[in-house]
């Protein structure tokens, strides 16, 4: 069943079965048979997403396990969330992500 975006949704067997009745609609030899330089001109240079992206991210990445989050009621002024909430789905995350480079800023000036 597709929702309101056409996304469909479907169990680990119905996909097991699908690929079994050759309806997988992902053609990995193609994209396996692909050099790195057509997988770099085909999707990454054309990403709007990888914009401007230094060539050498990978070596600065650094693997950040989630932490579990605590529950709790906080009182914030109407403004401030409204405008979070204007910049669209996500407004708690985003909230979050600010109130965390705050507590990161704050504690290197302290060491």
């Amino acid at each position: 069943m597709a929702n309101e975006k056409g996304i469909r949704r479907f169990t680990e067997a119905e996909l097991e079965e699908r690929r079994a009745r050759g309806e997988s609609r992902t053609d990995l030899a193609r994209v396996w048979a692909k050099t790195a330089e057509e997988l770099e001109r085909d999707n990454i240079a054309s990403d709007p997403d990888f914009n401007g992206v230094p060539e050498d991210w990978y070596k600065r990445a650094e693997a950040v396990m989630p932490t579990p989050k605590k529950l709790l009621s906080l009182r914030l002024d109407s403004d401030v969330v409204d405008w979070f909430k204007q910049q669209g789905p996500g407004y708690q995350k985003r909230i979050n992500a600010v109130l965390r480079a705050f507590v990161q800023k704050a504690a290197k000036r302290r060491t």
